[in-house]
């Protein structure tokens, strides 16, 4: 993700990790009670300068693969609290991904953090990550996001999809999915195109597991974004469209990842004529933000890197996860107990779901060849 809303291009199936569908950005921030084709832009580097020399060499910084708005306030932070320099790659999560697939031989990172866990259940599964299992104590959602394996780690999380409506022009806020089907909401909502937007891969194999499960597979939520096309829906490419299209008046409703419509809630003027507002369809899905660590990589890098996870999931590493972008990816719900999340962002949505990324990525390349086909 980005302080900016990232962007991110989703290629393929499982078998290869360019192929999968690409993180956006735009965490977002509160504690749970209980609980692209994106623009390749150069990646960034940041933190203690460094030969370009493989990871794990004497003198040699951890090399961090990134697609956090708020990663270069964290790494900062950590080479401040351990003495580890940092070698910070940032991009979108779909160049980044590109980045690993190209690498698999020879991989130049030794950890990537990004949103999402389709793509690192893709890793796993290709036998690149390498478990771990931190110290830290995780909240009931942060629970349910850990892999059985420990091979990743989920350090936030934000949900796909908000609803984010501009009051100004409606007082109608649909309370279902299935409401969008409805007359009155005929030519008024707009998406983000899985292809190009990281975070609407998983919304949408939310939706299908929502309405037709595992055992029914894709079926029943192509019948319903058919009929949601049928009533006028518009596909944009992103979050920052989708959010254009919304402020222009195109669209009155607009589907997106809950940090993106927290932070345009937070940060958008409010006028007679707009004025974001943001609500929750059931049931919304868990996007957690992930780190994993590189199978591959020296030992002195992998023990570098657990100190890193380790710092991330601390009080000191939570405290600038919040303050690096804090009307963008910062608007996550903490995963780890006593963290609260940031006032800019509403309460953690009461209906929610943890889709299977085992199951449900594979299935990525087939589900958005289905959108570009018969819903764009």
């Amino acid at each position: 993700m980005s302080s900016s809303i990232r962007l991110a291009l989703s290629v393929g199936a499982v078998v290869s990790v360019a192929a999968l569908v690409t993180g956006c950005s735009s965490s977002s921030g509160g504690t749970p009670a209980a609980s692209s084709a994106a623009a390749a832009q150069s990646p960034t580097s940041s933190s203690t300068p460094a030969s370009p020399a493989s990871p794990g060499g004497a003198g040699t910084p951890l090399v961090v693969y990134s697609a956090q708005g708020y990663d270069a306030p964290v790494t900062k932070a950590f080479t401040a609290a351990t003495g580890i320099a940092v070698k910070l790659v940032d991009d979108s999560t779909g160049p980044l991904l590109t980045k690993v697939a190209a690498e698999k031989n020879n991989p130049q990172w030794g950890l990537l953090w990004v949103d999402g866990d389709t793509a690192f259940a893709a890793l796993d599964k290709q036998g690149q990550l390498l478990p771990y299992t931190p110290t830290a104590a995780l909240n009931s959602v942060g629970k349910a996001l850990v892999p059985a394996d420990h091979s990743y780690v989920p350090v936030s999380t934000t949900v796909m999809a908000a609803l984010i409506y501009n009051s100004a022009r409606t007082s109608a806020v649909p309370a279902s999915y299935q409401d969008l089907l409805g007359s009155q909401y005929s030519g008024k909502v707009g998406m983000n195109d899985p292809s190009q937007s990281g975070p609407t891969y998983p919304f949408i194999a939310g939706l299908m597991n929502q309405l037709g499960g595992q055992s029914g597979g894709v079926a029943a939520g192509e019948d319903y974004l058919k009929k949601l096309k049928a009533n006028g829906l518009h596909v944009f490419p992103t979050n920052g469209d989708t959010l254009h299209a919304l402020e222009t008046g195109q669209i009155t409703y607009g589907l997106i990842q809950s940090s993106a419509a927290a932070g345009e809630v937070a940060k958008a003027p409010k006028n007679a004529n707009f004025n974001a507002k943001l609500a929750y369809l059931p049931q919304s899905t868990l996007l957690p933000g992930v780190i994993g660590i590189d199978k591959a990589a020296p030992a002195q890098v992998q023990d570098e890197a657990k100190k890193f996870v380790e710092f991330v999931l601390s009080p000191a590493g939570q405290d600038a996860m919040k303050t690096g972008d804090p009307k963008g990816d910062s608007l996550f719900w903490p995963v780890v107990p006593g963290i609260t999340a940031l006032a800019d962002l509403p309460a953690f949505p009461a209906a929610y779901q943890k889709i299977d990324p085992y199951f449900w990525g594979p299935l990525e390349n087939q589900v958005n060849t289905f959108f570009d086909s018969s819903i764009k």
